[in-house]
């Protein structure tokens, strides 16, 4: 571990599950973050996918908590904006802290989770909506929180999650300190935490230096006959495929599964159980390709994503980024392909231009995938 480190600003039992789990030097982000926070500042901060910011804010947060006496209460609630996020995060917690954590969504039972309560966990993670029902029954205390954190927080200022993020950030104690980071950072999320210092990281071009961009031309009505190929041909150790209707993940999987492509689907109507069978299917290596609408686009940090497969073009251009975020995580490479009609094709045109990246045209020519000559 090297003299700079912010790791050595940690106690020695978060050092040595550092340690365990392989990581021995802290990210840029980590670095940059980590003794801000440990200082105890308000702080919105913003950094690419894949650069460590679930374990910036946790570990000195960690740090803080496992130094006070007080086990009786919570000290922290960290916020995101769904269920699978919530989980992540949750499970990134207990690999380094050995005090309680509770994981309070919408969509699981309440009663199971004001139990999960009486056990006295000292840190929350869950969904807006679910932990502003449990202050609201008087089953979570917030009088003693020490630090909110707010993940992935463009989204959850976002029209749909707005009311829900503003009346928990409004309940928390007047002291609380906030946290609030990103991988994109808009207007809308600065004006949210006005007068908080912001602080940006230096890109490492992720998107442009670790990902290769390709793109195959599809008639719409071919599609994903031109997925099927593709998935053959380029054998995949892990593939996320994106798009962004709900009933077309239904209609993509179920094709794939009748030409014996075996796959899991996961979309905003897929019940709780589902879900997290389909991830957790996905993450264990169990199934090598994930067919979803952009609501595993965010936060989610699986392993190993070798490509990402998108099936159209979203109008939001940050849902694009975040797409392709999903690969080439913690200095990996990886592959975006986007299966384009003339329209999308034109889209990611304008996007390569703006987004400053280099697009290879593609073609499956005999099982293979082949470079197009111009």
């Amino acid at each position: 571990m090297s003299n700079n480190s912010s790791f050595l600003l940690l106690n020695n039992s978060i050092q040595e599950k550092l340690a365990a789990l392989n990581i021995t030097n802290p990210t840029a982000v980590q670095n940059e973050i980590i003794p801000q926070i440990l200082e105890g500042k308000d702080i919105l901060f913003q950094s690419e996918t894949g650069t460590g910011k679930t374990f910036a804010y946790l570990l000195p947060l960690i740090n803080k908590i496992e130094e006070n006496d007080d086990i009786q209460s919570p000290k922290i609630i960290v916020i995101a904006p769904t269920i699978e996020l919530a989980s992540q995060i949750n499970s990134a917690c207990k690999t380094v802290s050995s005090r309680k954590s509770a994981l309070l969504v919408g969509g699981a039972p309440l009663k199971r989770q004001i139990e999960i309560l009486k056990e006295k966990p000292q840190i929350i993670i869950g969904t807006a909506a679910r932990l502003n029902e449990l202050i609201r029954l008087k089953k979570l205390k917030v009088d003693k929180i020490i630090a909110i954190v707010f993940d992935e927080t463009d989204r959850l200022v976002k029209k749909e999650l707005y009311d829900d993020t503003a009346e928990l950030k409004n309940l928390m104690p007047q002291n609380c300190q906030i946290i609030a980071c990103s991988a994109t950072l808009n207007n809308p999320t600065k004006k949210f935490f006005y007068g908080i210092d912001s602080v940006t990281l230096e890109p490492e071009n992720i998107l442009k230096d670790r990902i290769t961009h390709w793109a195959i031309y599809a008639e719409t009505r071919d599609k994903i006959d031109t997925l099927r190929k593709f998935l053959l041909a380029e054998k995949p150790t892990k593939a996320l495929i994106f798009t962004s209707r709900a009933d077309q993940v239904e209609n993509i999987y179920n094709k794939l599964t009748y030409k014996k492509i075996e796959c899991v689907c996961l979309h905003a109507k897929t019940d709780k159980q589902k879900r997290k069978s389909a991830i957790d299917r996905f993450k264990s290596g169990k199934e090598k390709i994930l067919v979803t609408s952009d609501l595993a686009a965010r936060g989610l940090d699986i392993q190993e994503v070798s490509h990402i497969i998108q099936m159209d073009l979203p109008n939001d251009e940050d849902f694009f980024v975040h797409r392709c975020g999903r690969t080439a995580r913690a200095g990996k490479k990886g592959i975006n392909v986007v299966i384009g009609d003339e329209y999308e094709m034109n889209h990611y045109a304008q996007l390569e231009k703006k987004l400053g990246l280099c697009v290879y045209p593609k073609e499956i020519y005999n099982g293979k995938v082949s470079e197009i000559k111009m």
